[in-house]
C-alpha cells in the first residue's frame, strides 16, 4: 500500500492534527514568514495541551523547515526557501491548497531532473521480473472503468515501477516521496473521460517500457520526458 492511500486510511494522532493545523497556517500566511507564533501561553490554550506536548510539535515543525527558535528572539516563521517540500507532510498540505501552475510546474521539474534518468538506468539494468511488473502496470492503467483517483494510483504505481528497475534506491524513493503531488497532478490529467485519450496515454507509457526491454537508455529517457510534457500540457 502506497503511503498516499495508508495515510487517507489512517485517523490523525492528537499531536499530528496540531502538527498539521499549525503547518497549514504557515503555509498559507496565517503565520508569516519572519513573524513569531503566537506566545505559548495562547497556544498552550488554543489546544489545551501540556507544556511538553507544545515543544514536541513545535520540534516537528521546526524539523520540517517551518519554524525556528531562538532564545530571547521566539519561535519565529521560517522564509519558505528553508521549507522542506520533500517531506510528505509540509508537501501535501501545500497541495491540499491546490495544485496551482506555479507549483505544477516545480514538481514537473523535478521529474523532468530525475524521473528519464531512472528509465535511463532501468534500461541498463531491468530484470525480467521488472519488465513484467511495469507490462502489468500498463495493463491496469488500459482497464475500462478507471474514476480518476483509481487512475491516478495505477499511473504512480507505473512510475515506482521505473524507479525500482533502476536499480537505484534513492531513484525508487523519489516517487514515494513526491507521491502525494503526483497523485493530485495525475488526478488532474487523468484520462478517463475519453477512451482515445486513456489508450494514448497508456500507448505513452508502452514506449517506456519498449525501450527499456529493448535495453535502448536514450530511448527510454526521451519516452519518460515525451510523457512527463504531455501530462503538464493536459493539465
Amino acid at each position: 500500500m502506497s503511503l498516499a492511500r495508508w495515510a487517507a486510511d489512517r485517523p490523525l494522532s492528537n499531536h499530528e492534527q496540531i502538527v498539521r493545523t499549525l503547518g497549514l497556517e504557515i503555509l498559507t500566511g496565517v503565520h508569516a514568514p519572519g513573524a513569531n507564533l503566537p506566545p505559548e501561553p495562547a497556544l498552550l490554550s488554543r489546544f489545551g495541551i501540556s507544556r511538553t506536548a507544545l515543544r514536541e510539535v513545535l520540534k516537528t515543525l521546526s524539523a520540517k523547515g517551518l519554524l525556528i527558535s531562538k532564545t530571547r528572539v521566539g519561535t519565529r516563521v521560517q522564509d519558505p526557501i528553508h521549507w522542506n517540500y520533500f517531506d510528505s507532510d509540509v508537501l501535501s498540505w501545500k497541495v491540499s491548497q491546490g495544485l496551482d501552475e506555479t507549483l505544477r510546474r516545480h514538481l514537473v521539474e523535478v521529474r523532468t531532473a530525475l524521473e528519464p534518468q531512472a528509465a535511463s538506468l532501468a534500461a541498463l539494468r531491468r530484470t525480467a521480473e521488472d519488465i513484467a511488473e511495469l507490462r502489468r502496470c500498463l495493463t491496469v492503467m488500459g482497464d475500462a472503468g478507471h474514476d480518476q483517483r483509481s487512475f491516478a494510483h495505477a499511473d504512480l504505481d507505473f512510475h515506482v515501477a521505473v524507479g525500482s528497475a533502476s536499480g537505484n534506491p534513492m531513484m525508487r524513493s523519489f516517487a514515494a516521496v513526491i507521491e502525494v503531488a503526483l497523485l493530485a497532478s495525475f488526478s488532474l490529467t487523468s484520462p478517463i473521460d475519453s477512451p482515445d485519450l486513456q489508450a494514448q496515454v497508456v500507448a505513452a507509457h508502452a514506449a517506456i517500457v519498449d525501450a527499456i526491454q529493448a535495453r535502448d537508455a536514450a530511448a527510454a529517457a526521451e519516452a519518460m520526458r515525451a510523457v512527463i510534457q504531455s501530462g503538464f500540457d493536459r493539465a
